[in-house]
């Protein structure tokens, strides 16, 4: 883009000073009034002089064209950059939540697992506890029948 705008740059220095030139010759050739040899092989060079102008003046109106379209896709390109950018922050508080979300469910299963051991402990007291009371009921019931049978 730079190496454009310096070329362009350069084209319309040279422009000027072609145009300089040629206002030069013209005075000069007001101020003469005579037509010699030279003149014409000058009225050739101010056609050659032409010519580059016009070759100049396509270059110029190709780079603008180029210059315009360059501006267009950057306008562009800013426009994917903040896109993106409104992307990527939507993903970040997502993501965000979901590390949220993620330890407070690890939380919960840990305190679950918790009160599943405790659960699991008391439940394994009880049933040692209810053995226990089946074997004295077990006794008093043999007890029973003995004395029941003594008598």
């Amino acid at each position: 883009m730079k190496k454009l705008i310096d070329e362009r740059e350069s084209l319309l220095d040279q422009i000027k000073k072609l145009k300089g030139q040629l206002e030069e010759k013209q005075k000069n050739g007001k101020i003469e009034n005579t037509q010699s040899e030279d003149e014409v092989l000058e009225n050739g060079t101010d056609m050659h002089v032409i010519d580059l102008q016009r070759d100049a003046n396509r270059q110029i109106s190709d780079l603008k064209f180029k210059l315009a379209k360059s501006e267009q896709e950057i306008t562009a390109l800013e426009q994917n950059v903040i896109r993106l950018e409104g992307q990527v922050a939507r993903y970040k508080t997502a993501a965000e939540n979901a590390e949220r979300v993620e330890d407070e469910l690890k939380a919960e299963k840990r305190k679950l697992q918790r009160e599943l051991r405790s659960a699991l402990d008391k439940t394994e007291e009880l049933e040692v506890s209810n053995g226990h009371l089946v074997k004295r009921l077990e006794k008093m019931k043999a007890n029973r029948s003995a004395l029941l049978s003594q008598q």
